[in-house]
């Protein structure tokens, strides 16, 4: 695993990414992966290993995340999607494009407005036009959706020890956790001793959450529009480590039937573990390489 950083497309800093693989990517065996709203780059260690000795993978730390943490708004999907395109065009094209979650989101952006850019889209729970009530108030909404991950970026933990464990109580996390888990929450860790918190930037987050809610049929459009091959891999189990899981079935169904993508759940794992449990981490890793 390296770390590089690339410059954004309107000139505001660089975005941080890690790069797991070869030093030199070549024959198309590159995959550049986007991750959830409050996550980073770290997501796809697991993913990684699992790949072909040949293949590279690039996974971009977004706007207000991670390395990139300090970078300034705009946040949202377009922006997401602007800074993918730059990365891929610095990386060298054409390669494959995958999101998980709220990366999902971002990485169908980018592959409807720059389809020349990439050879493959792979969706990992998420990409999928959120299902919004008509008349539904967009602040009520984003404060019972993304309201908890935003006071807990606000939280304070008096020690490295505390937040880990922190991570290590949650439902969906306990049972699965291992040696990447605790990684992935290391690199989120800033502050000092005593004051211990998360390096995302709350108010990336809450926008980024609106943009999902507020222009959710635009994703839609993105799908029905997509013009290279377009996978969807979800799991039975959602943030909470709870079924259904946060990509239901009936939602599947639905966008199977209206867009060309395709779709694969990936047995036992829940939102967060189809990353980092070996086992569907090394499925994904066949799904993104075609091994």
């Amino acid at each position: 695993m390296r770390s590089t950083e690339i410059a954004t497309s309107d000139g505001s800093g660089r975005l941080h990414a890690l790069r797991f693989g070869p030093a030199e990517s070549h024959d198309g065996k590159v995959v550049l992966a986007a991750h959830g709203i409050t996550a980073s780059a770290m997501s796809f260690v697991a993913v990684a290993r699992a790949m072909p000795a040949d293949w590279t993978l690039i996974a971009v730390d977004l706007r207000g995340r991670g390395g990139s943490a300090d970078l300034p708004g705009p946040f949202g999907m377009d922006q997401h999607a602007e800074d993918l395109a730059a990365v891929a065009k610095q990386i060298g094209t054409p390669l494959v494009l995958t999101g998980q979650s709220m990366g999902a989101y971002a990485a169908l952006r980018a592959a409807a407005r720059f389809p020349g850019m990439f050879s493959r889209l792979v969706l990992i729970d998420g990409g999928l036009p959120l299902p919004v009530p008509a008349g539904a108030d967009p602040a009520a909404l984003l404060e019972a959706t993304v309201g908890p991950a935003i006071a807990r970026l606000k939280t304070t933990f008096p020690s490295e020890h505390a937040y880990l464990e922190f991570f290590q109580n949650h439902p969906a996390l306990a049972a699965a956790w291992n040696d990447d888990l605790a990684a992935y929450v290391r690199y989120d860790i800033a502050g000092e001793p005593g004051s211990i918190r998360s390096r995302v930037n709350p108010q990336a987050v809450a926008a980024d959450g609106r943009d999902l809610l507020v222009n959710a049929a635009s994703f839609g459009a993105d799908l029905r529009s997509l013009r290279l091959p377009a996978r969807l891999l979800y799991a039975p189990r959602g943030m909470l480590g709870q079924e259904p899981g946060m990509v239901s079935q009936s939602l599947v169904d639905q966008w199977t039937q209206q867009s060309a993508i395709t779709a694969c759940l990936i047995p036992d794992c829940n939102h967060y573990t189809i990353l980092t449990d070996p086992a569907p981490a090394a499925q994904v890793a066949q799904e993104l390489t075609g091994s």
